[in-house]
């Protein structure tokens, strides 16, 4: 029993073989996957997926990069689209100040209109950051004042005090294979106190291949090998460590459970 959180079946390296990743992905017990939507002209085919494999659902969003060229996305958009059944996720959605590919107002506008999306529709929001952790804290805290919403911090890679404030305000946290990397100390430590109750995996599929996959193509399947790896850090057995970040899963995106 494995769920990864955040995957894109959709990207290049992984859509041209979708039949064959997935077969590979159940044959390691994988039960759920969420495909992630990073623009708009991915949403259709993220979708298809989703309504096509019982084991797959959709997210619809706009990443961080793209928000320059989405000003048209607002929360009814999005909100429209999130009452399809499949679509259990708002996102991803967030800051990205390491490449400043889109205006950080730009950004930061998109980003709580996704939030408000995640609140109006009651579909949990899935969050980037990266190197953006003092305006995601604060846009995150201010509209949770604003009225309660649900989601989670995916491929988390920030530091001890953002993962703090992520908690206390109530995301979940998610954790790839960059936690097996040989560079990834301070990750490491962060990921092994983590309360099990706010726990996820993925593979962010096609990126990030943990080891020993280091350098190929990501999978979903590979999300046991990240499930591995953090049960043997985290003291715990790999099997409760499967099924409870499986169960957190469910909890989070709640719709999933009436498939």
């Amino acid at each position: 029993m494995l769920a990864d959180s955040h995957c894109h079946l959709n990207y290049e390296g992984v859509f041209e073989q979708q039949s064959a990743v997935l077969e590979r992905a159940r044959a390691r017990g994988v039960t759920a996957m969420l495909n992630i939507a990073t623009r708009e002209r991915e949403w259709d085919a993220v979708l298809a997926t989703a309504e096509r494999e019982p084991d797959v659902w959709a997210s619809v969003g706009i990443h961080p990069h793209e928000a320059d060229q989405h000003p048209h996305i607002d929360t009814a958009k999005l909100v429209e689209r999130a009452r399809h059944p499949r679509v259990v996720g708002i996102g991803e959605s967030g800051l990205d100040y390491h490449y400043d590919h889109s205006d950080r107002q730009r950004q930061q506008a998109s980003f709580r209109a996704h939030i408000a999306a995640a609140r109006e529709s009651g579909t949990p929001i899935i969050v980037h950051t990266r190197d953006a952790e003092e305006d995601t804290a604060a846009i995150l805290r201010d509209e949770m004042e604003q009225g309660a919403y649900a989601g989670v911090i995916h491929c988390f890679t920030a530091s001890d005090s953002f993962a703090d404030q992520a908690l206390d305000i109530g995301m979940f946290i998610s954790i790839s294979g960059i936690v097996t990397f040989r560079n990834a100390e301070a990750l490491r430590a962060t990921a092994a106190r983590i309360p099990r109750e706010r726990l996820l995996i993925e593979t962010d599929a096609p990126f990030l291949a943990p080891v020993p996959h280091r350098g190929k193509t990501g999978e979903p399947g590979f999300v046991a090998d990240t499930a591995a790896f953090l049960a043997q850090l985290r003291g715990e057995d790999v099997e409760e460590l499967q099924r409870y970040t499986a169960e957190n899963f469910h909890a989070l995106f709640s719709k999933t459970r009436a498939a």
